[in-house]
C-alpha cells in the first residue's frame, strides 16, 4: 500500500536536485509525513529521527497532504446521491450492528492544534485545549462518506452540523435518501417518517 500510494504522489511532491542541495526522496517526504499524522510527532522530534531539518519538515508535511488530498479525494470520500446506494449503506448497519434504518453514524472530532494568533477563545474546547473539528459520516465499515473539516473548537457538534452543507441537503431532499418505509422493533411495527432521523441519530447516541 505504501508503494502503490507513493507511485501516485511522486509526480506532485518530486523535486530535482541543483548545484546547491540534493532534493529530499519522495519516499522520505511520505514516511515523515505518515508519522507526524500517525503519532503526532513535532517537527522537532522527527527531524531528529530521520535527520532532515525542521523547517524542511514544515514545508514538506503540507506538500504531501495537499498531494494525499489531489489524488485521492474523489475515490476515497464518496458520499452517495441516489437511494440505492443509500440502500446498500442502510442495509449493512443492521447485520454489523443490530442498528436498522441507519444510513450512517454521524460524529464530530476534535483535533488538537496550537493556538492560532489573535483568536482568543475560538478554537478553545470545553476538553480544555485548542482544537479544529472534524465532522464525519460513516458507514457501517467505518468509511468516511462525507466530511466536514474546519469547525472551531469552540463550537459544539449542532452548531457545526447546522451550518453545513450536510444538513442542506437534508433539508431539501437532493442528497437522494430512500422513502420512509416500515421498521421492525420489539415486535411491533413502527412507521419511520424520515430516513434524516436515523442519520442524525447516531450523533446524538454516540
Amino acid at each position: 500500500m505504501f508503494d502503490e500510494l507513493l507511485e501516485r504522489i511522486t509526480p506532485f511532491i518530486e523535486k530535482e536536485d541543483t548545484n546547491y542541495r540534493k532534493a529530499l526522496e519522495p519516499g522520505m517526504k511520505l514516511v515523515i509525513t505518515l508519522r507526524h499524522l500517525a503519532t503526532g510527532d513535532s517537527y522537532a522530534t522527527l527531524q531528529y529521527e530521520f535527520r532532515v531539518a525542521r523547517n524542511t519538515i514544515c514545508l514538506l508535511v503540507k506538500e504531501v497532504c495537499d498531494a494525499l488530498v489531489m489524488e485521492l479525494k474523489n475515490e476515497v470520500i464518496v458520499c452517495p446521491v441516489d437511494r440505492g446506494t443509500w440502500q446498500e449503506v442502510a442495509e449493512e448497519f443492521p447485520m454489523r450492528w443490530n442498528v436498522p434504518h441507519a444510513c450512517g453514524a454521524l460524529d464530530g472530532k476534535r483535533v488538537a492544534i496550537r493556538k492560532p494568533p489573535k483568536t482568543g477563545t475560538m478554537y478553545h474546547n470545553y476538553k480544555g485545549f485548542f482544537s479544529v473539528v472534524l465532522m464525519a459520516v460513516v458507514d457501517a465499515d467505518y468509511k468516511f462518506m462525507w466530511i466536514d473539516v474546519g469547525g472551531f473548537g469552540s463550537q459544539s457538534d449542532a452548531q457545526i452540523y447546522n451550518q453545513s452543507e450536510l444538513k442542506e441537503c437534508l433539508e431539501d431532499g437532493s442528497i437522494g435518501l430512500p422513502p420512509p418505509s416500515p421498521c421492525q422493533m420489539m415486535s411491533r411495527t413502527f412507521p419511520i417518517s424520515c430516513w434524516e432521523m436515523t442519520l442524525l441519530a447516531s450523533a446524538h447516541t454516540s
